[in-house]
């Protein structure tokens, strides 16, 4: 008795199981390192979110001072996380009565560097209790003189 093998097998070889499992493999690797760029940039948004917030909160802390000496000072802040921040200011007048040009410097300095940023801002000012009286009546005088002269032209 003579015994014949079906035409067609009903079974996986070994390299098409192989075969399929280096394509998982492979797929699951592409989808590990989509997902791990996604988690790191999820974490970089947070920290750009958290620096903003503490750039407002400098900078609201700084505008808030009345007195320009202690604003020319600079000085340190401690943030909400514990970090320091240490600013700086410069103030220079406008060439307007009472107008204020404000360079502000903030450097906050986080653990190892990891959460450190440096930024600046160039903000004009009104404050007139920062005015001397015979500075600004100057200021006044050429600024009414340049609106005459414009007026005529």
């Amino acid at each position: 008795m003579h015994r014949s093998t079906p035409a067609t097998s009903r079974g996986f070889t070994l390299i098409e199981v192989l075969v399929s499992l280096a394509i998982f493999a492979l797929a699951a690797v592409v989808l590990s390192v989509a997902y791990l760029n996604i988690i790191g940039s999820y974490r970089a948004m947070a920290g750009r979110h958290q620096e903003q917030e503490d750039w407002k909160w400098v900078r609201s802390t700084v505008l808030a001072e009345p007195e320009r000496a202690k604003i020319e000072a600079g000085g340190r802040l401690t943030l909400a996380d514990g970090h320091q921040v240490v600013w700086s200011a410069k103030v220079e007048s406008a060439g307007v009565a009472d107008l204020f040009q404000l360079t502000l410097e903030a450097e906050a300095m986080g653990s190892g560097g990891l959460d450190s940023w440096k930024r600046s801002e160039f903000i004009h000012l009104l404050r007139p209790a920062w005015s001397d009286p015979a500075e600004r009546d100057k200021l006044r005088e050429q600024t009414r003189q340049r609106v005459e002269r414009e007026s005529k032209s």
